[in-house]
């Protein structure tokens, strides 16, 4: 970068920039999953209707570990070993380590799934999906640093629009979040990362295709 050139946020206030901070944070894709697991579990009326507290809180922990605590803790192994630069994996270089581990947590746990009768259908086809975005973002990263953000939130946002399509509820409240969520996120990368629109929206397309193969297969 030449002295002439600014970075993305360069011409943001610092409030704003905080701002951007927090939301790729609270939206980062070891994240997303989770979360989508807990609206199953805890507010959805019958996707695990008959789950005791203690069963679900059992899948929520499955859920934590594999999409959340060993994709962390791989990072932050690979840091400490040197074999990333940053845990923010600027890099592309960065990004393919962490992709292939994340990529056995989330297979494994599709595959866990997969074979449990008492896993909700919904369930099993978003860990496929999250599984899919792990290994097309892999590819993608030959390529362009395409954002994983946005790859987590293209799976989220499809998932709910094809839940809504699919059952007799009312989803709008819950449509409105996601969409809302994703616009944030969008925003959030363009205005803070080096990340070009083509690889945030692309990120997006990609994550909600990935998504939608899951439900088909699934």
């Amino acid at each position: 970068m030449t002295v002439m050139e600014s970075s993305p946020s360069s011409s943001l206030s610092w409030p704003l920039r905080l701002l951007a901070q927090i939301i790729s944070i609270f939206f980062h894709p070891v994240f997303i999953p989770v979360y989508l697991m807990l609206f199953l579990l805890f507010e959805h009326p019958y996707q695990y209707l008959g789950f005791s507290s203690g069963k679900k809180l059992i899948v929520l922990l499955q859920s934590i570990s594999m999409y959340t605590f060993f994709p962390l803790v791989t990072v932050a192994l690979l840091r400490a070993l040197r074999f990333i630069s940053s845990f923010q994996l600027s890099d592309r270089k960065d990004r393919i380590i962490p992709l292939v581990a994340c990529g056995i947590w989330y297979f494994w746990i599709w595959y866990i799934w997969h074979n449990l009768d008492s896993i909700s259908a919904a369930s099993v086809q978003l860990a496929l999906a999250v599984w899919l975005a792990a290994t097309l973002g892999l590819l993608l990263n030959i390529y362009l640093k395409i954002s994983l953000h946005l790859l987590s939130m293209g799976v989220a946002l499809c998932f709910m629009v094809l839940l809504s399509l699919q059952e007799s509820l009312h989803y709008g409240t819950w449509l409105s979040v996601v969409f809302i969520a994703t616009g944030l996120v969008c925003s959030a990368r363009l205005a803070i990362s080096d990340h070009r629109p083509v690889e945030v929206y692309g990120g997006l397309v990609a994550g909600a295709l990935c998504m939608l193969v899951a439900w088909m297969v699934g």
